[in-house]
């Protein structure tokens, strides 16, 4: 690779990362070729990428962007998720793919321009759909409308009973 392709490499790199504040850094060592494309397609349906990309050119994409947390982190064969403005669509493809062929193990995550550890990324991977909490929200709201409608029916009755 020369000189001029590999700045290129890095520029483009580097502008997708701005137009991705959620990142993942794993280590994809041990899929073969079916199972990364099996892996990539799940991301692509999730609205995430998945970049492989040698350590030397991540880094100067990431300075160029000012990420420092990875730099630790970037050592082996790595692949960078790409995860647009959804973390946790990302994350739960990564652990359900995880679950079943036991790579990729994510080194680090940027969560919102934040440096996450791989059991929070894991952590959101495990959230329920976001349909299903708002479920929960309302039965909870649904619960204390009852305590509510309780305590008032039972103050009525008292308020009846002394008069």
């Amino acid at each position: 690779m020369s000189k001029t392709e590999r700045q290129a490499t890095v520029d483009a790199l580097a502008a997708e990362l701005q137009t991705s504040p959620n990142i993942y850094v794993t280590d994809f060592s041990g899929l073969n070729v079916l199972k990364m494309t099996e892996f990539r397609r799940k991301l692509r349906a999730a609205g995430a990428r998945y970049i492989v990309v040698k350590n030397t050119l991540a880094q100067r994409a990431l300075a160029a962007n000012n990420i420092q947390a990875f730099d630790v982190h970037l050592k082996g064969p790595i692949g960078l998720v790409l995860a647009g403005r959804d973390p946790l669509a990302a994350a739960k493809v990564i652990g359900e793919f995880a679950k079943t062929h036991e790579k990729p193990r994510v080194k680090v995550g940027l969560v919102d321009g934040k440096a996450v550890e791989p059991a929070y990324v894991k952590r959101l991977g495990e959230l329920p759909p976001r349909e299903a909490l708002l479920g929960q929200f309302a039965g909870a709201l649904n619960g204390i409308l009852y305590q509510v409608v309780g305590a008032l029916e039972a103050l009525r009755e008292q308020r009846q009973a002394a008069s």
